[in-house]
């Protein structure tokens, strides 16, 4: 009778632990122990406030749509118009150009969540997402940088600007940024998802990015953080030392103009690039160059809305509103 009784109770609680376990996920013994292999991620977002599903819904959506529109407008006004053929613009183009994909990769999944109020999303479509946004986002990064480079020799070694930046100095930088992205990309990809994932699937997150990732990892994961660790700083760090050392050169030749004319329209030419890179690693670097302990979910969805949504939104309104080139190309395009 107490054995019968024991049983009962047993797949009484068995039975209760199968309803409690939602689907997403597979029950396993990991190392002796009764953990929940995570096989798919359930993304919520704004849980707490499910009234404002619909109208953030639509607000990202017109960002979105805004930045579809101005960054491949960006991208064909430097294609047709001869006057922006430089290598500033060149780079500008493909910087639009990465604005478009890697916002394309987030966005869309972002207004899902917003719409359904939570989506599934598979084991395998999270880390493609993850690599996706990683390659397209490091780019980035990459070519900020390298159009710092592009502005200090324009502005330090003007006679040499020609000479140093030519055609194939520009595509080997560009092949440069695209080669060191897929592989920062990659790496950070494979050691992020050789992490032990148990216990709740659900990502208070609005789409597959490294820090809530981390949140639900379990078991030991000290070496793959640290290769995560150096491998982002071989991205942020390295790239806003080249932008600082860069403008600090920059700002030098500036102060030995004399006349104050002319150092408002050498330090104009540098003003747009400066804004765009303020707005961009200002952000990434809130979100990952901190510890991951004590961390708001809603401040994390906060953030990540500003380097995903309105940072590439924002790019070529900087450009065009501060750039007369550009200015002038858009009105002649127009007139068209």
């Amino acid at each position: 009778s107490f054995l019968a009784e024991n049983d009962l109770h047993s797949s009484s609680e068995s039975s209760h632990l199968a309803l409690v376990l939602p689907h997403r996920q597979t029950a396993g013994w990991m190392a002796g122990k009764n953990d929940t292999v995570v096989t798919e991620f359930f993304l919520t977002a704004f849980l707490e406030h499910p009234e404002w599903g619909l109208p953030l819904f639509l607000v990202f959506l017109s960002f979105y749509l805004l930045t579809l529109l101005g960054n491949a407008g960006m991208v064909i006004l430097i294609r047709v118009d001869g006057r922006l053929h430089t290598p500033m613009y060149f780079f500008l183009g493909h910087l639009s150009f990465v604005d478009i994909c890697y916002s394309s990769i987030t966005v869309p999944q972002m207004l899902a969540v917003l719409l359904e109020h939570g989506t599934a999303l598979s084991y395998t479509r999270c880390a493609a997402q993850f690599f996706l946004f990683t390659f397209f986002a490091s780019i980035d990064c990459y070519l900020l940088a390298i159009m710092a480079y592009d502005r200090y020799v324009a502005v330090c070694r003007p006679l040499l600007y020609v000479t140093i930046m030519t055609e194939k100095a520009r595509w080997g930088l560009l092949a440069t940024a695209y080669v060191a992205g897929f592989s920062s990309a990659f790496v950070r990809t494979v050691t992020a998802f050789t992490l032990s994932f148990c216990g709740s699937n659900e990502i208070d997150f609005i789409f597959c990015d490294l820090p809530p990732l981390l949140k639900l990892t379990c078991g030991d994961s000290y070496t793959q953080e640290v290769v995560i660790i150096v491998f982002a700083i071989f991205v942020m760090p390295l790239c806003v030392l080249v932008i600082l050392v860069s403008y600090l050169f920059i700002i030098i030749a500036i102060m030995r103009i004399r006349s104050a004319g002319g150092r408002a329209k050498t330090f104009s030419t540098c003003a747009s690039h400066l804004t765009a890179v303020s707005l961009f690693f200002g952000t990434l670097i809130f979100m990952y160059l901190r510890g991951n302990s004590g961390q708001s979910s809603e401040e994390d969805r906060v953030v990540s809305v500003l380097y995903t949504v309105v940072t590439p939104m924002l790019n070529p309104f900087i450009y065009s509103l501060r750039n007369k080139e550009v200015k002038e190309a858009v009105i002649k395009a127009l007139s068209r």
